[in-house]
């Protein structure tokens, strides 16, 4: 995990970074700010190192020349074409039906983004603190647009380990009707996209990997199925179309694309009180 990082922000935007640099300590995560004269191209390629930056748009992680943060307001044109016949994910988590979800492998937010426009109520649970931070951020600026207003109004962030949160809600007794799990990086690439996007999505992993290197393909996987089985109704696997079943366990149904897969878990017995 990080726990020490740079920022760097230009001097307009030194408020907003001191209030960033505080959040992250209070999280574990020591900041050190560096105003530069520009954030550009020309400077990102000379800082390579892993790294924090701020400007009008709100908080970037960069490295090697790139930043990238969970932009959902480029996401609008991806919603708007959406529909619940077209998306797999929404007939895997039955989203006609406007579930209460969690979302344990929160990523960068983007399968919740589209689940809140479905409908659902979206509990995102995220570990990481720069991870979470940046999803913050990008939640709190989403509400100033029109579109996603009432879509990120349906989206709770929850500052936690997913396993914690998971056992929590066991002990709590807490049911929920859907539990997401997609705890494999590649799936990101999965979906069919225009080349620039799938470009734009292959860098956003590039640094995600950077972040998390100790959050690889295996990480998050086989603990949190059992888990989730404990409070979801129906707990939902994303996958590479060719991936071993989670925890090696057969699903009780399964949607397949020509990329991805949703494997689906039925517990009938669950009731919520």
């Amino acid at each position: 995990m990080v726990s020490e990082i740079r920022l760097y922000t230009e001097a307009e935007q030194i408020g907003k970074a001191q209030h960033f640099a505080a959040v992250l300590s209070s999280r574990g995560v020591q900041v050190q700010i560096e105003t530069v004269e520009k954030l550009n191209a020309r400077f990102f390629r000379l800082n390579p190192e892993l790294a924090l930056c701020v400007d009008a748009d709100g908080l970037w992680l960069c490295a090697n020349g790139m930043k990238m943060q969970p932009d959902w307001k480029a996401e609008v044109g991806r919603l708007k074409r959406a529909s619940l016949k077209s998306e797999m994910i929404a007939r895997a988590c039955n989203l006609g039906e406007k579930p209460n979800l969690i979302d344990a492998t929160a990523g960068l937010g983007h399968d919740s983004l589209l689940m809140a426009h479905f409908g659902a109520n979206v509990t995102l649970v995220e570990r990481h603190p720069i991870l979470f931070t940046l999803l913050e951020d990008t939640h709190l600026r989403s509400q100033s647009d029109a579109f996603l207003n009432p879509v990120v109004n349906r989206i709770q962030l929850v500052f936690s380990d997913s396993a914690d949160y998971l056992k929590l809600q066991a002990e709590q007794n807490a049911v929920v009707d859907v539990v997401y799990l997609d705890p494999m990086f590649p799936q990101r690439d999965q979906n069919q996209q225009a080349p620039k996007k799938q470009a734009q999505v292959k860098k956003q992993m590039q640094l995600l990997h950077m972040l998390l290197p100790e959050d690889g393909e295996m990480d998050l996987g086989d603990n949190l199925l059992e888990l989730a089985q404990k409070i979801g109704k129906r707990v939902v696997v994303k996958r590479p179309r060719l991936a071993i079943f989670l925890a090696g366990k057969q699903p009780d149904h399964q949607w397949q694309g020509d990329a991805c897969r949703f494997d689906a878990y039925f517990q009938h017995e669950l009731v919520a009180d």
